[in-house]
């Protein structure tokens, strides 16, 4: 037996507390939270396509559908034939939708930091290079197998 509980047990519940204190942040934005996690995610550079975008997100394509259609009605992403495949569109954020996930953006990182406040500093840091690593694992090397 461990003196600790599982990662998921300590993650779960705290991951899902986050996520109800962004829901009135996002929604006074205009955003679901999906909508939030294509945004976020399409700051890396263009997606192709939109099946290797909810693969990549971890969404099910079909329901991302929707989501990529209401961004793109509202001038917050853009999808353009991809020259190297003219059958796929990539997708990329707007200038507009840039501006609209900065200030989504930064409204989440000021709740979290009064979170993170609660935690030394030494400690903060470490948390966050921690999770940051850990979050960066390819799936299959968290998974195994």
């Amino acid at each position: 037996m461990t003196d600790r509980p599982d990662l998921a047990a300590m993650i779960v519940p705290l991951g899902r507390a986050l996520m109800a204190a962004e829901q009135p942040v996002l929604a006074a934005h205009g955003l679901t939270m999906w909508a939030y996690v294509v945004l976020l995610h399409l700051d890396e550079g263009p997606a192709r396509g939109q099946g290797v975008l909810a693969q990549e997100i971890g969404a099910d394509k079909t329901r991302i559908i929707a989501v990529l259609d209401d961004l793109q009605e509202r001038g917050l992403i853009a999808r353009r034939p991809d020259p190297a495949d003219r059958r796929a569109r990539l997708l990329a954020l707007t200038t507009e939708g840039r501006h609209l996930r900065d200030a989504a953006q930064a409204e989440v990182q000021a709740q979290e930091d009064r979170l993170l406040a609660k935690l030394p500093a030494a400690d903060r840091r470490g948390f966050l290079n921690a999770l940051t690593a850990l979050a960066a694992l390819p799936r299959d090397e968290i998974t195994g197998p």
